[in-house]
C-alpha cells in the first residue's frame, strides 16, 4: 500500500461527528433531555384574583406591623407629630439666633431693637416657613393646627405672627435675665454667667411657645364647655 492512501476504515474511524466523536470511540453520547414544558404566563388565576378581590380585614390572615412596614414607603423609624412639631420649632429658632443674634452681635445695638428685629423674623418665619411645612408634612388637613397659634391664611396673620415672636422672644430674655440673675446671686452689675447661644436659645422660644399654645387650648375648652352649658335643651 502506497504511503499516503489510508484505508476505508480509517476514514471513517478520522470522521468527525457534531458532538466531536467517532466511530471508534466507546463514550456514550448523553441522550437529549426530555422537554420541559414553559409555564403558561398569560393563564389567569381566577382563585388568586378572586382572593384578592374579596379580601377584607375577616378572611385574611394577620399581619404584623413590623412586616408591613418591609413594604411601606418611606423612612422606617416613625416620629410622633408632636416630636416633628417641637424639632421644627427648636431647629427655626435656633437658626434665627446663630444668624441674627451673633450676626448682630458685633454691632452696639439697643436691646429693645435687637427684641424689635428677631421678633419680625421669628413672627415671619413661623408664618412662611414653620407653619407651611406643618401644612406640608400632614397626613390629614389640620393636623397640626394645635402647634400653630395661628392656623389660618391671610394677610392679618403676618402681623398677628409677628406680634406673638415679640412675646416669645421678650419671654426668652427676661428667661435669661432670670437665669443669670439667679446665677450671680442677685447682683445686678455682675457680668452674665449665661451667654445666648442657639441651643438654648432655640429650647427657650420653643418651651414659651408650647406653654401658650396650651393655654390657648384650655381657654378654647373652656369657652366650649361653657357654651355648651349656656346651650338650652331641646325637647
Amino acid at each position: 500500500m502506497k504511503k499516503g492512501n489510508k484505508s476505508a476504515g480509517d476514514r471513517h474511524q478520522k470522521l468527525p461527528f457534531p458532538h466531536g466523536a467517532s466511530l471508534s470511540d466507546d463514550r456514550k453520547v448523553a441522550a437529549a433531555e426530555p422537554r420541559r414544558e414553559e409555564a403558561d404566563y398569560y393563564k389567569l388565576k381566577v382563585k388568586a384574583v378572586e382572593d384578592l378581590v374579596t379580601a377584607n380585614p375577616e378572611n385574611s390572615p394577620p399581619v404584623s406591623k413590623k412586616e408591613l412596614r418591609k413594604y411601606q414607603r418611606g423612612p422606617k423609624v416613625k416620629l410622633a407629630d408632636w416630636i416633628k412639631a417641637i424639632l421644627l420649632k427648636w431647629w427655626i429658632a435656633g437658626v434665627i439666633c446663630y444668624f441674627f443674634v451673633w450676626g448682630l452681635s458685633t454691632f452696639r445695638m439697643n436691646q429693645w431693637d435687637l427684641i424689635l428685629i428677631l421678633g419680625v423674623v421669628l413672627g415671619l418665619a413661623t408664618n412662611l416657613l414653620t407653619n407651611n411645612i406643618f401644612r406640608f408634612i400632614e397626613k390629614k388637613k389640620g393636623a397640626y393646627n394645635r402647634w400653630m397659634m395661628f392656623p389660618k391664611k391671610g394677610y392679618i396673620y403676618y402681623l398677628l405672627d409677628i406680634l406673638y415672636g415679640m412675646l416669645l422672644v421678650v419671654c426668652t430674655v427676661m428667661s435669661y435675665n432670670g437665669i443669670n440673675l439667679a446665677a450671680t446671686g442677685g447682683v445686678k452689675d455682675a457680668p452674665a454667667a449665661l451667654g445666648v447661644e442657639p441651643i438654648l436659645f432655640g429650647a427657650l422660644i420653643t418651651v414659651w411657645d408650647l406653654l401658650f399654645l396650651g393655654m390657648k387650648r384650655l381657654g378654647g375648652s373652656i369657652l366650649a364647655d361653657a357654651r355648651e352649658k349656656n346651650q338650652p335643651i331641646s325637647r
